[in-house]
């Protein structure tokens, strides 16, 4: 079964930097783009960042273009998110995605903290 397992999270203090990982199985990781969402208290889960099966092609959500990274490696199996400049508004639980045909599927998430 597909699984996704987030690491990373952690706290940190206004303009530092965090880099998440998801480590996927269950499926052909190569074939398939992946994502990061985020989900703060009382909002909606909002997209952070996609990234092509080939790696070649990314989008980023306009709150943090310039400031996040998403890479991945076909060969561990793994999605990066490299967080960097980072805001107390940046607060949340960050999940990655994969929709490897109708079902849509999510880890349990990292939670990341940004205060001093």
């Amino acid at each position: 079964q597909v699984q996704l397992v987030e690491s990373g999270g952690g706290l940190v203090q206004p303009g530092g930097s965090l880099r998440l990982s998801c480590v996927a199985s269950g499926f052909t990781f190569s074939r398939f783009a992946m994502s990061w969402h985020r989900q703060a208290p009382g909002k909606e889960r909002e997209l952070v960042a996609g990234i092509t099966n080939g790696g070649g092609s990314t989008n980023y959500g306009d709150s943090v273009k310039g400031r996040f990274t998403i890479s991945r490696d076909n060969t561990k199996n793994t999605v990066y998110l490299q967080m960097s400049s980072l805001k107390p508004e940046d607060t949340a639980v960050y999940y990655c995605n994969v929709r490897p045909g109708i079902m849509s599927y999510w880890g349990q998430g990292t939670q990341v903290t940004v205060s001093s």
